[in-house]
């Protein structure tokens, strides 16, 4: 069962007038129009616009409170929540590159990554980073909450801005890889052992010529000799 409040970030026991200042304000954060459709806003749009119709209304209200209750005495854990996994496909990136997030959490019924708002307790999701902070980070945070003891868990992800110039430089760390892993298995062709066996048979093969061509030298003569 949703938790309305969660969505509208006040405390069950919030006024009438806590819950409109909570509305007008996410309403305008989470509006459609100001983040261009984004499908993710849309959805913690509707979210919000849900939450404060019931809770807004007196009846409506009072019902789902009974409801909610009910629902949560009997279905939540009363261990602490727990983050299983929380990563990312990318640890550095650049401004405008997509990063696909992994999250898993147990005994948690309250999923909030900062800074995109309320998620399935497992899940994952696909975003473009639109700005790194003053020191080139983005900093992801997963807050885990079982509500019904009141525990929560945090763990952070850091992504860090890749700069132009260490992109450029990719191919020379490879080819200084490269070069590292040669160092300490050189290819045979360039053993010393492997050049002196080489010269070693050039040199059996010129020495095996002469002989062959001294030996047919020889039996010319003794034909020629032979005649006379």
């Amino acid at each position: 069962m949703k938790n309305y409040y969660y969505f509208l970030g006040v405390s069950e026991d919030a006024s009438a007038e806590d819950i409109k200042k909570a509305y007008r304000k996410l309403s305008m954060k989470y509006h459609p129009d100001k983040n261009d459709n984004d499908e993710f806003f849309e959805l913690r749009f509707r979210e919000v616009q849900e939450a404060y119709e019931v809770l807004i209304d007196v009846d409506r209200r009072k019902s789902y409170d009974n409801q909610f209750n009910s629902v949560q005495r009997n279905i939540k854990s009363t261990l602490p929540p727990k983050i299983q996994k929380f990563h990312s496909d990318k640890i550095r990136a650049r401004v405008g590159d997509e990063i696909r997030l992994y999250w898993q959490t147990y005994d948690a019924d309250l999923v909030k990554i900062i800074p995109f708002g309320l998620e399935k307790v497992n899940g994952e999701r696909r975003f473009k980073i639109t700005q790194f902070d003053s020191q080139g980070k983005f900093q992801l945070l997963l807050h885990a909450t079982n509500t019904a003891i009141h525990k929560t868990v945090v763990q952070a992800i850091t992504i860090t801005q890749l700069e132009v110039g260490e992109l450029d430089e990719e191919p020379q760390v490879k080819e200084r890889l490269n070069n590292r892993r040669e160092e300490h298995h050189p290819r045979p062709t360039s053993s010393p052992l492997f050049r002196r066996d080489k010269r070693f048979l050039a040199y059996r093969i010129k020495v095996v010529t002469i002989v062959l061509l001294i030996a047919f030298i020889l039996l010319v003569l003794k034909k020629v000799f032979a005649l006379f």
